[in-house]
């Protein structure tokens, strides 16, 4: 018995040994790559303005959008194809759309790689499913073609139509071209600023930001980060620029324990959605909430039935509202008032002028 409890304790005491270090990693920690980014680093946006062709009638009508005539007049006279002005003015062309061309040009792309573009109506087409987009300049926000796009529309939905009924999947007037532009001219990209790197946080957090120079001084060595403010954090870097690649992607994933955040309500009137953290509470307050219905039938005319309106008001009995400590009690609170998502919003808003809702409000 003795030699069963003497290895049923070495076995114990293994099993701790090798669960202790997982025990101790920090618990919801992120890397920082996920928290911040390089300065300096970033995408650029283009645009362009291009001809969509191959539709199967469902371009723009010519005659309610005369930039699209102008554009296949244009694009003609520079394959060699001129038409006077009369010509131009009588095109009827059911089969060409006038789109834009929007892309994110990445960080160091180099001239000959491919990226994805969206390609967007902005006449009255039916559709550009199925069309090719031609050579379409793409410019940055200096005026400069950084990038050429041209391929096939690919567009997520079908659509018909016939004697003034329509049933349409999806949107048919924009759709993407993978790999449809080739970079033509690169933005010059600079890692750092002398003998630094600057981290930018997603969200300004000073707390996070303390946790993340810690994090890095204590893996790289003292004194190697510093936060100018609740945003930017300067890293010292070497300076040669191979050392500085592996020490920017050893940082990158370096784990950082975001500072806990504010108690925080976002509401999204349009949708009628509601999402709140773990942070936010209640103070006992009273509620009373009731909805109005008006409801309007228009009668007949033709037999002389006037029309009936018919107004309701609901009963909004006053309800006590319990503190809530945690979330759960929170929700648990809100849902004891059987209210819709849309009254909600009116609730929490009312709750946070009296004092009783401890969370900021956020509209989106």
């Amino acid at each position: 018995m003795r030699a069963s409890c003497g290895k049923l304790f070495r076995h114990t005491a293994i099993l701790a040994a090798f669960l202790l270090p997982l025990w101790s990693q920090p618990v919801l920690a992120e890397r920082i790559k996920d928290l911040a980014s390089i300065q300096g680093v970033r995408s650029n946006q283009l645009i362009g303005y291009g001809i969509v062709v191959g539709l199967d009638s469902t371009g723009d009508q010519t005659t309610q959008t005369p930039f699209t005539t102008q554009a296949i007049s244009n694009m003609l006279s520079q394959l060699g194809v001129n038409l006077t002005e009369a010509q131009s003015r009588a095109l009827q062309l059911k089969n060409v759309a006038a789109v834009m061309v929007t892309a994110s040009l990445p960080a160091y792309s180099r001239p000959g790689q491919t990226i994805d573009v969206t390609v967007s109506s902005m006449g009255n087409a039916k559709s550009i499913r199925g069309g090719t987009l031609l050579m379409t300049q793409l410019k940055g926000a200096d005026g400069q073609v950084y990038a050429i796009a041209q391929g096939n529309v690919l567009v997520g939905g079908v659509g018909a139509s016939s004697g003034g009924s329509k049933v349409a999947v999806n949107h048919l007037s924009a759709g993407r071209v993978p790999g449809g532009a080739t970079v033509e001219r690169e933005v010059p990209t600079a890692v750092g600023q002398g003998g630094f790197v600057y981290l930018e946080l997603v969200n300004t957090d000073f707390g996070t930001a303390q946790n993340m120079v810690e994090a890095i001084n204590r893996a790289v060595a003292p004194g190697t980060a510093r936060a100018i403010d609740g945003r930017r954090i300067a890293v010292r870097a070497p300076d040669d620029m191979d050392a500085r690649v592996a020490f920017l992607g050893r940082l990158e994933n370096l784990d950082v324990k975001p500072a806990v955040g504010s108690a925080l309500v976002v509401i999204n009137p349009r949708t009628g959605s509601v999402v709140m953290n773990q942070k936010v509470t209640l103070e006992p307050c009273a509620v009373a909430h009731g909805s109005l219905s008006v409801v309007v039938d228009a009668g007949n005319q033709a037999t002389g039935q006037p029309a009936d309106i018919q107004v309701t008001q609901a009963n909004g009995s006053l309800m006590n509202i319990k503190a809530g400590a945690n979330l759960a009690d929170v929700v648990k609170a809100l849902n004891a008032l059987g209210a819709n998502p849309l009254d909600l919003l009116a609730i929490l808003q009312a709750m946070k002028a009296a004092g009783a809702l401890r969370a900021e409000l956020e509209v989106i």
